[in-house]
């Protein structure tokens, strides 16, 4: 079959946007103090597992009291943090939450609900507890980093 074009510059325009949303998508995981140890391959591995998730406006993400069992990473949208019914934040892209709910199953400290249309990176505690077991190397980089944070938050309460 002849092409009127460089078959290559065809793929190219096809592969290339899905290499860049993959290539984001791990960059962004990468910031996440819970995954800024982690390799690149670590990285793609954790983003194999997370979903790709749209929500509505509206939409109940997380509920205070409520278990956690799922970590949200904002690509696009807004979302507001309410605690005691009383609004104290509201994030946007970039920006994360739910992921102590990685670590344990304890009840969420807040709801949030997205105030626009969003579109969410969503990792499961199930699937982030596979990613444990198969790679080692990860949980003790995890470890490293919690370490760290709490030496922070300590100094923080010495001043």
């Amino acid at each position: 079959m002849t092409f009127p074009f460089n078959e290559h510059d065809f793929f190219d325009a096809i592969t290339l946007p899905l290499m860049v949303k993959k290539d984001t998508k791990l960059e962004h995981l990468g910031q996440m103090w819970l995954f800024s140890a982690c390799t690149k391959k670590e990285l793609a591995q954790i983003g194999r597992v997370a979903d790709e998730l749209n929500v509505p406006e509206g939409k109940i993400l997380c509920e205070e009291g409520k278990p956690g069992f799922e970590f949200f990473f904002i690509l696009e949208g807004r979302a507001i943090v309410r605690k005691r019914g009383r609004k104290v934040a509201t994030l946007g892209p970039g920006q994360y939450f739910g992921e102590l709910a990685l670590l344990d199953r304890r009840p969420r400290n807040a709801t949030v609900v997205s105030e626009t249309a969003m579109t969410l990176l969503v990792l499961g505690q199930r699937e982030f507890s596979t990613l444990m077991a198969d790679m080692p190397s990860l949980a003790h980089k995890l470890l490293v980093t919690m370490a760290g944070r709490l030496r922070e938050a300590d100094a923080k309460l010495d001043h």
